[in-house]
């Protein structure tokens, strides 16, 4: 039985995304649009850490994969949008891309939540629709159509081989 330390270890991983999505945000809202993006990327580095991580130690836990989902969607749900909203000009197309995205995104979390697959994802994951908004804004890009595909991708049936 590994220790409490070893064990936790993983969850520290979870919450260093978590608190690079809400860096992002608050980059973002500062006017920091480069450096918000680059946080999004070195959530997914986080986010992918986390698990190889858990993988390796055996140490999988159900708070583990509830805390990964609650940082999800902060770092690839709520930080993309900002973004999206803030690079966009401001109509109403922008407001629903935005809305509608978080929204998809957190339904794409609960749906996996409740039903995990094996071997693939069942649509798009979040991590990579939030790294493409981040990488639009790497060179100042936002476009809202982009934006609503993504979410519509996340929730698709479409199948996404796992890593």
């Amino acid at each position: 039985m590994p220790s409490p330390v070893v064990r936790s270890l993983p969850n520290w991983f979870t919450i260093a995304n978590l608190l690079c999505g809400v860096f992002s945000i608050i980059l973002n809202m500062n006017g920091l649009i480069l450096l918000s993006a680059l946080l999004i990327f070195a959530s997914a580095l986080m986010d992918l850490l986390d698990g190889r991580i858990a993988r390796r130690l055996n140490v999988n836990s159900e708070v583990g994969v509830e805390l990964d989902s609650l940082a999800d969607i902060v770092s690839f749900g709520v930080a993309p949008a900002l973004l999206v909203y803030t690079l966009a000009p401001d109509t109403m197309l922008t407001s629903f891309a935005f809305t509608f995205y978080a929204a998809m995104g957190a339904l794409r979390l609960a749906r996996f939540s409740a039903s995990p697959t094996v071997g693939y994802f069942m649509g798009i994951p979040i991590p990579l629709a939030g790294m493409v908004i981040a990488g639009m804004a790497l060179f100042d890009y936002s476009n809202a159509y982009i934006t609503i595909l993504l979410a519509i991708l996340m929730v698709s049936p479409i199948r996404v081989k796992k890593f």
